[in-house]
């Protein structure tokens, strides 16, 4: 592919660095995955090996590098209303329950390029009325929460997008911009987009009503899921929905939560 072979001993320092970095587990059948995302730097910072390439990045003073093959590494696929059974749950089961006088919270905790908190988002607008309320997206890579905070994507992300709601909180782009679309301003102000790593202490966010943890543990072994999952209940308030992935389980990682839907769970 590229004239320079990812060694298995050199696959491995990048495997020990992911996981004492962010908590995930790269599996053996993930060596081209890591070969091909990294070749590009290589390319660069005309490197001759991967080994040159993780010395580089475990140098003090190439923090920016070091971000950089996290964002390569860590960047997973999401798209608008992915699983929408939770979508439909929180429009019908929560929402009409949201107490008019607090402004409802939700938090994205892998939020990626923005798409999820985005759906969020429009859900709460469209539901809430006059009820205040905040949506926080917060991921590990910097490069996809600075698009995040753009709102601006191609045509073909709004495949799942309802038509109503890609009319009343999107803008298509013209001239230049178009086959992209924009969130509409007033949507995007609502949603904050900070950089989390679950691996390690959190910042101090307050209490959420619902907070969405999907697509991530699956990158997760055991224990790691353990202690992020523990790290994030104290951000749930009592009576908050906890909701994972449909590919997902809590089963023996957490008994803070009791099972209320296929992948949705409740703080007592």
């Amino acid at each position: 592919m590229n004239g320079i072979k990812l060694e298995d001993r050199e696959f491995t320092q990048f495997q020990a660095w992911l996981y004492g970095a962010a908590g995930i587990s790269l599996s053996p059948a993930k060596k081209a995955l890591v070969a091909g995302r990294l070749f590009k730097r290589l390319k660069y910072h005309a490197l001759e090996s991967y080994s040159a390439y993780f010395k580089l990045i475990m140098g003090k003073e190439n923090a920016g590098e070091l971000q950089v093959a996290l964002d390569l590494l860590t960047t997973n696929e999401t798209y608008f209303f992915r699983e929408p059974k939770h979508f439909d749950f929180l429009r019908q089961q929560v929402l009409p329950l949201a107490s008019p006088g607090k402004t409802f919270r939700v938090w994205s905790a892998a939020s990626s390029s923005g798409e999820e908190p985005y759906s969020l988002a429009m859900t709460l607008a469209e539901s809430l009325g006059r009820t205040s309320w905040e949506v926080i997206g917060s991921d590990i890579s910097t490069q996809v929460l600075a698009k995040a905070r753009t709102g601006h994507y191609p045509m073909e992300r709004a495949s799942n997008l309802p038509q109503p709601l890609l009319a009343r909180y999107c803008l298509k782009g013209i001239g230049q911009q178009a086959g992209t679309f924009l969130i509409d301003r007033s949507l995007r102000q609502r949603v904050s987009f900070i950089q989390v790593n679950l691996n390690d202490s959190l910042p101090q966010l307050g209490e959420f009503d619902v907070i969405f943890l999907r697509n991530v543990m699956i990158y997760f072994d055991q224990e790691t899921k353990r202690k992020v999952v523990g790290r994030l209940v104290p951000f749930l308030r009592r009576g908050g929905y906890f909701m994972i992935s449909h590919s997902e389980s809590l089963h023996g990682v957490s008994d803070a939560f009791k099972l209320v839907a296929p992948s949705i769970y409740q703080k007592p």
